[in-house]
């Protein structure tokens, strides 16, 4: 690892992966709070100083007012490889285990360290009647209601072996 200009480091063109409005905003946070933390995921570019991994991490440390940053050489990984490394690099694997961080974790902090928590339900019987088998579902944010929406249309648009789904918005 070494440090680079940002100004000498190239975002790659073909970044299948983006970060939008305040999910950025989280990470330049994020980077000007605990720039450290670059240090032990620097960013990863080929021989001709182009992004392969940590696009968006430039991005967010050029808006942090960052000049140097830590970076590896992974110009020694094949074409291939190269293009490999750009979708496996962005790959969630593994789960979250939401009842550990329910217990062990404070709910604002994961959510200010950039971490979608589910949409919590709230059922309320008592000042608020609900039809049988109906829940009351409370979202934070105008992208957690187009995230449930998209969740809720996959779901109208599978097949049940003929069970019927019926969903009232």
């Amino acid at each position: 690892m070494r440090f680079e200009d940002v100004r000498k480091i190239k975002p790659n063109p073909n970044n299948p992966r983006f970060i939008r409005d305040n999910k950025f905003e989280q990470l330049v946070n994020s980077i000007r709070s605990f720039p450290q933390m670059l240090e032990l995921r620097p960013i990863v570019v080929n021989e001709n100083m182009e992004v392969l991994g940590g696009n968006m991490r430039l991005r967010a440390c050029i808006e942090a007012g960052l000049t140097q940053v830590p970076i590896i050489d992974g110009s020694h990984l094949t074409p291939e490889q190269q293009k490999e490394f750009i979708i496996k690099d962005n790959l969630g694997f593994g789960e979250w285990d939401w009842e550990q961080l329910a217990n062990e974790w404070d709910a604002m902090e994961l959510q200010e360290w950039g971490l979608d928590l589910p949409i919590e339900s709230d059922v309320n019987l008592e000042t608020e009647p609900l039809k049988e088998n109906t829940i009351k579902i409370t979202f934070r944010t105008p992208e957690d209601v187009q995230k449930a929406e998209n969740e809720i249309q996959e779901l109208l648009d599978r097949e049940y072996d003929g069970a019927y789904l019926s969903i009232n918005l």
